[in-house]
């Protein structure tokens, strides 16, 4: 009987995996919005007085920057208002409009029901709901919370919708296939697939409540950035006015990096954990 034998064992070389280095940055690259606004600043300080413009007219930045100094206690005590309003807005945009997004995602009766009347309601200017709501909901809290929530509640459903509908169906019927149930191809495959299209929607949402607060602060306020702006044009405080603009851009510009921040934390966590 021929006995059988065996190939010798050879042993596999060690693979050495090496990582690749993350791009080099061009400095000119990284700081290019921050030195294109240090430009657009230093051209308007030294354009102002050549042009022979008064303050009245149009405040240097320097003298903007020294006002937003001295009156500190009065924008930050107006901004925090404002503040609450937009976080109200926003809050209440992210509570109701992904679980609706959701609904309009596993239900198609319920999208074909509500998507078009989500499209019609975003089609009205929203300015133009503001004295509605000031009526209905009087001078407090509620109009300037309920405008920055109409404002921003359309850009969260539909990135919401976006991003799940954006999966590959392949993948979802490997992982169905696979034994998995539909609240773990959820959270599993689903959720972080949708994620980046989700805190796209939300960091465009953040902005526009910054927007509807100030706008119901317009029609109907006695606190807030914009109702501290209309008391500086009826003053003909043009550098108060200047102020408020700043310290409004200011908190838009804080919320959207705070998301930003937020955003590349759920990433990492994500990534660390494939």
């Amino acid at each position: 009987m021929t006995e059988l034998k065996h190939p010798p064992f050879v042993a596999m070389p060690a693979v050495r995996i090496v990582k690749k280095k993350p791009p080099r940055i061009n400095p000119l690259e990284r700081y290019a919005s921050l030195l294109l606004a240090v430009a657009i600043l230093l051209i308007w300080q030294f354009a102002v007085p050549l042009a022979g413009l008064s303050e009245f007219v149009l405040p240097t930045p320097l003298a903007i920057a020294k006002r937003m100094v001295t009156d500190f206690n009065l924008l930050a005590t107006h901004s925090y208002v404002t503040l609450l309003e937009v976080l109200g807005g926003f809050l209440l945009g992210v509570l109701i409009g992904i679980p609706l997004a959701l609904a309009i995602f596993y239900s198609k009766v319920f999208e074909r029901a509500v998507y078009p009347l989500l499209v019609a309601l975003q089609t009205v200017p929203k300015i133009a709901l503001a004295p509605l709501l000031v009526l209905y909901l009087g001078y407090g809290w509620a109009p300037k919370i309920s405008l920055a929530f109409l404002i921003s509640f359309f850009p969260i459903v539909i990135s919401t919708v976006v991003g799940l509908q954006s999966l590959d169906k392949a993948l979802v019927n490997m992982v169905r296939s696979m034994g998995a149930s539909e609240s773990q191809t959820f959270f599993k495959v689903r959720l972080p697939a949708a994620l980046p299209s989700i805190f796209g929607g939300l960091k465009v949402a953040i902005s526009l409540a910054v927007i509807g607060a100030i706008i119901g602060e317009y029609i109907a306020a006695e606190r807030g950035l914009g109702y501290l702006q209309l008391q500086a044009n009826s003053q003909f405080d043009t550098t108060l006015n200047f102020a408020t603009v700043v310290t409004i851009s200011l908190i838009g510009v804080l919320l959207y990096f705070v998301l930003a921040i937020v955003e590349s934390k759920v990433s990492f966590h994500r990534e660390s954990a494939k």
